[in-house]
């Protein structure tokens, strides 16, 4: 049986954020030839690129809901000084405001919320005990440089084993990418 086609679009701050997604679909073997990927991320010095993402976070859910096709909506948005919990909220809020539905069980959405920053994921990917509540890290010098990274975590994210301490916003977002990847191994 043929493996359904399934158009990603991609919700994000920023490059950063879109490098890490596209390379880690790739790891778990999600994007293939025949896969759409369309990325939305915030143009360089056009405004706050948290707002960007939730501006136009309820449009890219209505719409994927109303396609027929195969569509998964994956938004990556930094916890900043907010939280992951409060930046959900904030999604919501955001289609609360345009009048749709909430994000529930039966959509195709993937939402990852590093904490601060997802510099913060990739200190600890290189082995650091990191704080969350830190905004510090060192960014990498080019967005493609996140591959080692990448790798680091969808190994630890297949074994269900995360090195301790593990971000709490890591875990969660290996939750959401194995949900991602059971709608996508049918």
């Amino acid at each position: 049986m043929a493996k359904r086609r399934v158009q990603f679009v991609l919700l994000c701050e920023d490059e950063q954020h879109v490098s890490f997604v596209i390379k880690f679909l790739k790891k778990l073997k999600l994007i293939r030839k025949d896969c759409n990927v369309r990325q939305l991320a915030r143009p360089a010095g056009t405004g706050a690129a948290d707002q960007f993402v939730l501006d136009k976070f309820p449009d890219e859910l209505d719409f994927g809901r109303k396609r027929q096709v195969a569509q998964e909506l994956i938004v990556m948005l930094d916890g900043d000084s907010f939280g992951v919990a409060r930046r959900v909220e904030q999604l919501n809020d955001a289609c609360s405001r345009r009048q749709v539905s909430v994000r529930s069980t039966g959509d195709a959405v993937t939402l990852i919320v590093p904490n601060w920053n997802i510099e913060t994921w990739l200190a600890y990917l290189d082995g650091e005990t990191v704080d969350e509540r830190r905004s510090d890290y060192p960014k990498l010098r080019r967005a493609r440089d996140c591959r080692e990274h990448v790798g680091k975590l969808a190994e630890m994210c297949e074994r269900e084993q995360l090195r301790q301490p593990a971000p709490s916003s890591l875990v969660r977002a290996c939750k959401e990418f194995e949900a991602l990847r059971r709608r996508n191994s049918q």
